[in-house]
Parts: C-alpha cells; structure tokens; sequence
C-alpha cells in the first residue's frame, strides 16, 4: 500500500523496538500494522505515529499484520483544549473497539476528518459527538430516522411519546415495552431538523445514543466514558 490516507486509533510496545499501531484507514478500514524500530529513541515514527494526526502511510505484507515502511505527516487540526481531547480518545476507542477488521468505511472515515476538525475549533462537544454516533450508527447498519417510527413507517407526531431500540430506531409504545421510552415527538421532530441547541434536545439524544453505543459494546465499559465522567467530577469538586 503506497500514500494510504490514515489515523491512529491506539499504539503500544510491541517486542523490544517496535510499534504495534491500531489504524482507521481509508481503503482498509479497520487494521494493525507493525513499525519495527518505532519504540527506539532515534525513530521519527515515534513521534509521528500521534491519535488525531492525519497521516498517509506505505506499507507491506501479504498477512492481517502489516509492516509499516514510510509515515508522511499531513497538516490537521490539533485538539488542544481537554473536552476535545476526551471526545477523540472516546471516538478512538469506539472504533477501535466495534468497527469490523478490513472493512472499508469511506462515509465514516470522511465522518471521522470532519468531527477532529470541528472538535479542533469548538468547546461545545455535545453536538459534534452526536452527530458522528449517528454516522458511527449508519456505518454498523443500524441507522434510524429521528422523524419516523420505524416499526409502523408513520411520521413522528408532537404531543405523542415514542420509544427506541437499538436493532430498529424509533419506535411507538406498546404497553409493557421494555425498550427506551418516554421520548416526547416534539423533541425527536427538532432532531430530525439538526437542531441540537435546546437542552431536552440535547439529553433526548444523549439517551438515545448511549443506549446504541451500549448495544453496540455489548455491555463492556469504554475507558475513555468513565475517564471523562472522572475527570468531570473532579472539576466540579474542585
């Protein structure tokens, strides 16, 4: 593979010199690659091999590993502030943890650019974390439309409460639903409509999508949720 536009999902020593690096790339989607020598003082690797460095990268191999032979370092936005910081490390783990192995996933992929760069210019995460768990959701075939129930296929209607399932979306109440519920259709309509400003917006959707991305896991925790959720306390306390 020559000048494969990628990102650094999760790297750690391999053997004594090396780098095994976890990537999100364009063309092979989900892959771990070998850079031999990386770990030593001298490599430039070690430094360029970053999370969040948008990369193009060369390497050989006919098996799963590959073995990294060139790094090119291309110019990106940087996540300074912790916020950003914390959502990268999340979407980070997300993919490295879910996505399938050598499955190309373009759309996600050109979804990934674009939240680092709007993570990089913005302090309020919430929107720019949602809107990439429903791309993230596409990508694992389990979209859903906030403006339809999807088990009748009717519009969502105001003034009406809806529920949600991770294998099927948006979803009427039936009595005795375990699902997720009380979901007011005045608030799913503003979702449908991009509008993430109003706070019950905001939790609605928050709900919604912790309830996928746990579904997703299949009930394992992610590190970089309780990492923030600490980090959050902490600040508060303080």
């Amino acid at each position: 593979m020559h000048q494969e536009p990628a990102y650094v999902l999760h790297r750690r020593p391999y053997r004594e010199t090396s780098l095994l690096v976890d990537l999100f790339t364009l063309s092979d989607g989900r892959m771990s690659i070998v850079a031999r020598g990386g770990n030593t003082p001298k490599s430039p690797w070690k430094a360029q091999l970053q999370p969040f460095q948008a990369l193009l990268l060369d390497w050989v191999g006919r098996s799963e590993l590959k073995t990294l032979t060139q790094v090119e370092v291309r110019p990106g936005p940087a996540l300074r502030h912790t916020d950003a910081l914390y959502s990268g490390l999340y979407l980070n783990e997300l993919l490295q943890r879910v996505l399938p192995v050598a499955e190309a996933q373009p759309e996600l992929f050109a979804s990934y650019i674009e939240t680092i760069n709007a993570l990089s210019h913005t302090k309020d995460v919430e929107p720019v974390l949602r809107r990439f768990e429903r791309a993230f959701a596409h990508a694992m075939g389990l979209g859903f439309d906030w403006g339809r129930a999807m088990d009748t296929g009717e519009p969502v209607q105001s003034g009406q409460s809806y529920g949600y399932d991770p294998e099927q979306g948006i979803v009427t109440l039936t009595a005795g639903d375990m699902r997720l519920r009380d979901l007011p259709g005045e608030w799913l309509l503003e979702l449908a409509a991009d509008n993430l400003d109003k706070r019950e917006c905001r939790r609605l959707a928050k709900r919604v999508m912790r309830t996928l991305i746990d579904h997703l896991m299949q009930g394992k925790p992610l590190n970089s949720r309780a990492l923030f959720s600490h980090d959050r306390r902490n600040h508060h306390e303080s």
